[in-house]
């Protein structure tokens, strides 16, 4: 965590100030993170942008899932992306699904577990269409393990930021709204109950949908078919 730590805060007296004088966003709410002990953000996902955007909400360290390829990638870019996301202290996640995506849950508890932040974006992939979907249970499941609150976040604009396959940021209005804590202590235990985690899971994305002003659809995003002229970057 120290290495980690000193990068984040590295990039937070760097980045964070160059992206509040570029983009000057709209950021409300920022009250409802606590400044201690274990928390969940819970995102909608419109764009790779969502993550910057994120750290501009809380001074504190926020720990995310990142796709397990930019751990495995090869050559000089790619070893580089590795030991980024290695050095930020970011959770390893196999979107394949099944056992292998789940295996995440493990060390993503555990940064709630040491007190900390961990931010998640329920639809687990980006909206290919700009709608709000089903979100999975991995949120809920994280929750009533952990005890922690889950704060609901709703952005807009950050898919203008960084289209899908667009490599370099444009300009664009962004805006990020903050939600009150959720608490879920009254299902303690019920972890594994699947009814309860659909129930919590969807009351948490209704939340997010109240932030974000997205037409919700209950069903589950599906990553975007990548054309040949753009970067796979999701």
């Amino acid at each position: 965590m120290g290495e980690s730590f000193v990068l984040y805060k590295a990039l937070q007296l760097t980045v964070v100030p160059a992206m509040r004088a570029a983009w000057r966003p709209t950021i409300e709410g920022t009250q409802h993170i606590p400044e201690s002990g274990p928390v969940i953000l819970a995102c909608n996902h419109l764009s790779v942008a969502d993550h910057y955007f994120l750290a501009l909400t809380t001074k504190r360290h926020i720990a995310t899932m990142a796709k397990i390829e930019y751990f495995q990638r090869s050559g000089v870019k790619g070893r580089l992306i590795g030991a980024t996301v290695r050095a930020l202290d970011q959770v390893a996640v196999d979107r394949s699904g099944g056992r292998k995506s789940a295996m995440a849950l493990g060390p993503s508890e555990q940064v709630l577990r040491d007190g900390r932040v961990f931010a998640i974006f329920p639809e687990g992939t980006r909206s290919p269409d700009g709608l709000l979907h089903r979100g999975k249970t991995g949120v809920a499941r994280l929750a009533l393990a952990t005890g922690a609150p889950v704060v609901p976040i709703g952005m807009t604009g950050t898919e203008k930021v960084l289209p899908f396959g667009a490599t370099v940021p444009r300009l664009a209005k962004v805006e990020v709204r903050v939600g009150e804590p959720l608490e879920f202590s009254r299902y303690e235990g019920m972890e594994n109950n699947r009814v309860t985690l659909r129930a919590v899971t969807d009351q948490i994305m209704y939340a997010i949908g109240e932030l974000s002003g997205q037409e919700y659809v209950d069903t589950y995003a599906r990553r975007r078919p990548v054309k040949k002229d753009e970067k796979k970057d999701d």
